[in-house]
């Protein structure tokens, strides 16, 4: 078992920064892919960035490429989003997600998620 905690998010004005943290316990995440994906009410959940197991290739949906750093500590058990020049259409509730020898853009691949975090951007 793999639990996951995000922590990082909060409340932004449109241009800002915020770097959310995704901790895991249990198992040494170095064995796991880690995606981050984002949900706002009503909504599906959506793809926003993947970093393989090993390797360290990444992979980034189309609206936060060139903007957000998905990146990690396995010896701090952490993955980190590096989010800039956020956008109020940013405004969701961010999962982190654990995929066992994996680590891609589809969330039915993932076996173990966090609570969520709340970003909000403002206009």
């Amino acid at each position: 078992q793999v639990q996951l905690v995000e922590s990082g998010g909060g409340l932004v004005q449109a241009g800002g920064s915020l770097r959310l943290s995704c901790a895991a316990s249990g198992r040494a995440l170095s064995s796991y892919g880690v995606g981050w994906f984002r949900q706002v009410p009503g909504k599906e959940r959506e793809f926003v960035a993947a970093i393989r197991w090993r390797g360290g290739s990444t992979y980034y949906a189309d609206s936060v490429k060139g903007r957000f750093t998905i990146s990690r500590d396995n010896g701090k058990n952490t993955v980190y989003l590096q989010m800039n020049s956020l956008k109020p259409g940013d405004t969701a509730v961010y999962y982190c997600a654990a995929d066992l020898y994996g680590g891609t853009y589809s969330d039915l691949e993932y076996d173990y998620w966090g609570q969520g975090t709340q970003v909000t951007v403002s206009s």
